[in-house]
């Protein structure tokens, strides 16, 4: 549908982007925010360096993982050492605040706007800022929710509690026997309800967040919308970048927005209704806040 991407962004968020997103916002009628990865490390919620050492640190020396993202895919030989570090990366990505207050100013940003939030982040941090859970779709997955790993039923189960005992309870990366989680139902281990296979519980609370998605969509298809893309990566973009393209292709009202600090492009169809700022994310917030307008822009 796209013809061959093009570069258009600036190497800071420079004050000709920053006024053109303020004003935009100001304009708007509806926000659609998509929200990678990006996001939640600009909050400070790596999963490498210092962060990981200082979590995981015998993890790396023991198994020679690198990081919280590799340590997800490590084949450990028991249920055991597999929920000591699943345990340990919920709870550090999930169960606490993110270093940095990026979620709670970009909730500042949107807060008195008719918006809406669709993520890939499964780190819960959304709500854990304060924003309306009507207002989410959480497309992945969340750490804080289990499966059954058959799976044997489409529900998923709340693990606050026993992972917190988790954390609590081991010892030289491993659990007590007794703490592995099973399905209540047929008695095979759980696992994370992450989307990684085809094996995804889409819960009752998956679909009803997906309807009010596409209902958001539908009640704002023709008005001045702003999809503003956040940290998206390239691993999935057939779920925010793709589609916030297409909307705003098919919309002339539509704003797309791009703020990204290793990628900030878009397709030459959208150019002249695309505002792209190569930055870091929680910079580019603050930047538009009403109360730090001005701070931090360069030209």
């Amino acid at each position: 549908m796209f013809s061959k991407l093009m570069g258009h962004a600036s190497a800071v968020p420079s004050a000709s982007g920053l006024e053109a997103l303020k004003r935009t916002l100001a304009e708007a009628d509806a926000v659609v925010v998509g929200a990678g990865a990006g996001l939640s490390a600009s909050a400070g919620l790596t999963y490498g360096g210092e962060r990981f050492e200082k979590y995981f640190g015998d993890f790396r020396e023991k198994y020679g993982i690198q990081d919280m993202y590799a340590g997800g895919f490590y084949p450990f030989e028991t249920l055991e050492e597999y929920w000591a570090w699943w345990s340990r990366h919920i709870y550090w990505n999930r169960y606490v605040e993110a270093p940095q207050p990026v979620y709670r100013e970009l909730l500042e940003l949107v807060r008195d706007r008719d918006y809406f939030v669709l993520t890939t982040n499964v780190d819960h941090q959304f709500q854990r800022a304060g924003f309306e859970k009507k207002r989410l779709f959480y497309t992945q997955g969340d750490y804080g929710l289990w499966q059954c790993s058959g799976p044997c039923h489409d529900r998923t189960y709340d693990n606050e509690e026993p992972v917190r005992e988790m954390v609590a309870r081991q010892r030289d990366m491993r659990i007590p026997t007794e703490l592995v989680p099973r399905c209540p139902v047929c008695g095979r281990p759980m696992t994370m309800n992450l989307r990684v296979d085809n094996s995804f519980v889409e819960d009752e609370g998956w679909h009803r967040a997906q309807d009010r998605y596409h209902d958001f969509l539908r009640r704002h298809k023709n008005l001045a919308v702003v999809f503003l893309e956040l940290g998206v990566g390239g691993n999935t973009p057939v779920i925010i970048k793709y589609p916030f393209w297409r909307m705003t292709c098919e919309n002339r009202r539509a704003t797309y927005v791009c703020v990204n600090q290793e990628a900030a492009y878009v397709p030459r169809e959208i150019a002249g209704q695309s505002i792209c700022i190569r930055s870091d994310i929680g910079a580019a917030i603050r930047a538009v806040l009403p109360e730090t307008a001005g701070e931090g822009e360069e030209s």
